[in-house]
C-alpha cells in the first residue's frame, strides 16, 4: 500500500491499528473510532497526535466533539461503489471545519482521485495495482472544467461560459 499526496508518493508516518492492538509507546497512530471513543480519556491533557478511522455510515455527530483533537481522519471506502465517504469528507471540511489530514483508505481507484480531492481529501492510500501503476507512470489525468462547485479554488463566478445558466 502506498500513500499519495499532492501528486507524489510520500512516506506514511502514521501506523494504522486494528481493534484490539496496543498503542505503541511512540509514533503517530490511526485507531478505529470505537477504540478512540472508549479510550479518549487516557489522552486528556496530552498533545500526542491521534487519528481515527471512520467507517461508512458513521454519523459525524457521534464524534463531532473530538474533531478539533484529531490530526488525521481516515475515511474508509470498503468498495469503490460505496461513495458515502465523499459526503462525509465535504461535511467535515465545510460544516465542522476540520483542518487536519483527510485520508481516503480502502478501495480507491484512479478515476476517483480528482473528485476525492474536490470533496476535501488530501491524502490517498493506494492499494489497487492498476491505480498504483498509473500514478507511478504519471498517467493521472485531470479535468479543468467543472459544473459543480468544490472546496478547491475555482474560477470566479460568471467566468465559466460552459456552465448552465438558469433559463
Amino acid at each position: 500500500m502506498a500513500l499519495y499526496q499532492n501528486g507524489h508518493f510520500i512516506e506514511d508516518s502514521w501506523k494504522t491499528l486494528e481493534a484490539g492492538q496496543d498503542i505503541p509507546p511512540s509514533g503517530h497512530v490511526i485507531v478505529p473510532l470505537d477504540w478512540w471513543q472508549a479510550q479518549r480519556g487516557a489522552f486528556t491533557g496530552s498533545n500526542v497526535p491521534i487519528g481515527v478511522r471512520i467507517e461508512p455510515g458513521t454519523k459525524i455527530e457521534n464524534f463531532a466533539q473530538d474533531i478539533p483533537r484529531l490530526s488525521v481522519i481516515a475515511l474508509a471506502f470498503p468498495k469503490f461503489q460505496d461513495g458515502r465517504a465523499f459526503s462525509t469528507a465535504q461535511l467535515l471540511r465545510e460544516r465542522y471545519g476540520f483542518k487536519g489530514e483527510l485520508r481516503a483508505v480502502g478501495d480507491i481507484l484512479l478515476d476517483q482521485l480528482q473528485m476525492l480531492a474536490r470533496c476535501g481529501f488530501d491524502t490517498f492510500e493506494i492499494k489497487d495495482g492498476p491505480t498504483l501503476q498509473a500514478l507511478q507512470e504519471g498517467r493521472a489525468k485531470s479535468f479543468t472544467r467543472f459544473y459543480q462547485p468544490s472546496l478547491l479554488p475555482e474560477a470566479p463566478a460568471g467566468t465559466r461560459p460552459w456552465l448552465r445558466q438558469p433559463g
